[in-house]
């Protein structure tokens, strides 16, 4: 009568220019309290365009953050996203659970563009279009792409439990914050070099794409206008003083490559439009490192006239401001979306 507990997961979020790590303790009403929450940097050669180069860095680097922040929890969960991650809703015939346990692997076949013995295939069955058919979300992601991530869990001294992906992740971190009945909202999450785009519809995921567009054009772009090494870009993207480069100059650079990204964004959100029953966008939800690039919420806000602002993953954590600086808490929490939509989840869910 009494069901014991499911453990929760550690979120883990390897990303291509930091890892963030997030320990939760579920409370009653299905809140939760801050347990841990932590950065690392990562060197840029570490993980390029998804891909890990250099696994000792990376390895080293989460070592460091489980053993400075004294994490016992063994069981990990990582998140993916980029070309090797494959999401689409297809519409079958109506079976039943067995026959589309059955018949999955060949259905997939048609769908995914890589060999379909070299993807880990997950689905789900979203709702019946009619008597006749159903929706069916597939997702399917590179078994080497995830044996590398898992691999770096491992080497660490955990277990990694549960893989997955980004735009899912973020969701999850949303809807334990906010409410989208009744609205069609964008969770944007820039990453460093991944721009994961999720749109919901009346509390329902109905759009998912990945765009090659993250925050290290940010910094690209202030390496190529001040001729500047990277770590120097780095610092005046984020608002540091470097030489005797104004911050005018710096918001310039800024601001030509969020109207790329605003750009490119746009063209998402209109075939999005263009292709659904959906004729309006109601929101933007901005996660991510990316997202805390200066004058992107306003640079967005005022292409696509609806409102934009911040996604705080920990809107509704309870935390002891003695064990977190809320000024942390703050300037850090929406590149910690990832790592808090795992961590909310439990093994084996």
């Amino acid at each position: 009568m009494f069901g014991k507990r499911k453990k929760q997961v550690v979120g883990c979020d390897v990303g291509s220019s930091a890892i963030k790590i997030v320990e939760l303790k579920p409370l009653k009403n299905d809140e939760f309290q801050l347990v841990h929450a932590a950065v690392a940097e990562l060197s840029p050669e570490a993980i390029v365009d998804g891909a890990i180069m250099d696994s000792s860095l990376v390895v080293e680097a989460l070592t460091g953050l489980i053993s400075q922040n004294g994490i016992k929890n063994a069981k990990f969960g990582g998140s993916l996203s980029g070309h090797s991650v494959i999401i689409k809703k297809i519409q079958l015939p109506s079976m039943t659970e067995a026959e589309l346990a059955e018949s999955i692997q060949w259905e997939a076949e048609q769908y995914i563009p890589f060999d379909i013995n070299d993807v880990n295939l997950d689905y789900v069955v979203l709702e019946t279009g009619s008597s006749d058919t159903m929706d069916v979300l597939l997702v399917a992601v590179k078994r080497d792409r995830i044996n590398d991530y898992t691999s770096v869990i491992v080497q660490a001294g955990k277990e990694p439990v549960l893989v997955d992906v980004d735009v899912f992740a973020v969701q999850n971190a949303f809807e334990s914050n906010y409410s989208s009945r009744g609205e069609t909202v964008a969770l944007v999450n820039v990453g460093a070099s991944v721009m994961n785009i999720n749109v919901l519809h009346d509390g329902n995921s109905v759009f998912w794409r990945d765009v090659a567009f993250g925050g290290n054009l940010y910094t690209e772009a202030i390496q190529r206008e001040f001729n500047l090494p990277r770590e120097d870009a780095e610092k005046l993207k984020l608002g540091e003083e470097v030489g005797q480069v104004t911050r005018q100059q710096v918001d310039s650079v800024l601001g030509a490559a969020s109207e790329d990204l605003a750009a490119e964004l746009q063209k998402t959100v209109d075939f999005f439009i263009a292709t659904s029953s959906v004729d309006r966008l109601d929101r933007v939800m901005l996660s991510g490192g990316g997202a805390l690039v200066a004058n992107l919420e306003s640079i967005l806000q005022e292409r696509f006239q609806v409102n934009v602002e911040l996604l705080n993953p920990f809107r509704n954590i309870r935390y002891n401001e003695s064990d977190f600086d809320p000024d942390w808490i703050n300037s850090n929490a929406p590149a910690m979306a990832v790592a808090v939509g795992l961590a909310i989840r439990t093994v084996g869910d």
